[in-house]
């Protein structure tokens, strides 16, 4: 029983972002589980073993419906991992990778074709934890029915917020979303969980090292490990998350940062996400601190 816990011996399972980071980690993990994993990323995928990789831009929405057009009616797991930062995209492209395309696929694909018993699992942030404090801000977003409708919700922020704000927008977004499928897609035996995970040495660690204000500034977001988190340590929790031997467990957000969100909470270091993202003088002054950012470089 305990070598087969995971269950995931010829279970279809998607990952997003499967081309590197943690969604290459997590893509590598369920293949040797024996999953059937199915790739969606828009840099080829060279996880050996994989049964198929399917290119996919994620902050558009008709590649996302090419993608589940080539997809298997039935979908046993699904793991969001990709994301942008927004320091090299702008801010729509970012918001949409982040949380649009999750939220679309869920909505018009997975929520038919996961059965009872399945689980998906959503890599948010630890950028993402506020998601309670700052609801108000967020609920256009999740009140929004069409991809059309979350774009003209976030249009005006677009215009006046440097792009890393769409990271951390989304993020409290697709944590808030999150939230009320579990409660929804509970009612048919589906497991919903996010990831928060803290800072990760990916293909991404220089444009976040970027937007911290230096290695210095990022390691300081990885809790008390005083490194950072490899792509493996965060694939893990991941793939546990949606595997049967957590059966009984939805609507759980797991802090992957090593104590750094419970450093917050015990006031032992400051949190310097937990800002409002629709504030304009918060807006202005991290417009102005972005700039600055980029002319010393």
């Amino acid at each position: 029983m305990l070598k087969n816990a995971f269950g995931y011996e010829g279970k279809v399972c998607v990952v997003t972002g499967a081309s590197s980071g943690m969604g290459k980690a997590t893509a590598e993990i369920l293949v040797e589980l024996g999953a059937k994993v199915y790739a969606l990323d828009l840099n080829e995928c060279t996880v050996p073993g994989i049964e198929k990789f399917i290119p996919t831009n994620l902050s558009k929405k008709e590649s996302v419906d090419a993608a589940y057009a080539e997809l298997p009616e039935r979908i046993d797991c699904f793991f969001g991992v990709a994301g942008l930062s927004g320091a090299k995209t702008d801010y729509m492209t970012t918001f949409n990778c982040d949380y649009t395309s999750n939220w679309y696929a869920t909505e018009t694909y997975l929520k038919d074709r996961i059965p009872a018993g399945g689980s998906i699992v959503y890599v948010s942030s630890t950028a993402g934890t506020s998601w309670l404090k700052f609801k108000k801000e967020e609920e256009p977003v999740i009140q929004a029915k069409t991809w059309e409708e979350v774009e003209k919700a976030v249009e005006g922020l677009a215009k006046i917020s440097p792009s890393n704000f769409a990271y951390l927008y989304a993020k409290r977004c697709i944590s808030y979303y999150a939230a009320i499928q579990s409660a929804e897609l509970g009612k048919k035996g589906i497991r919903v969980n996010t990831v928060m995970p803290g800072s990760t040495d990916t293909g991404m660690k220089d444009e976040f090292q970027k937007l911290a204000g230096g290695e210095e500034a990022l390691l300081k977001e990885a809790g008390i490990a005083a490194r950072l988190a490899t792509p493996e340590e965060m694939a893990w929790p991941i793939v546990f998350l949606g595997a049967d031997v957590c059966s009984f467990v939805s609507g759980v957000e797991f802090n992957v940062d090593y104590a750094d969100t419970m450093m917050k909470k015990l006031k032992l270091k400051r949190d310097v996400v937990n800002i409002p993202m629709t504030n304009k003088l918060v807006v202005k002054a991290a417009s102005i601190a972005t700039k600055k950012q980029g002319r010393s470089k």
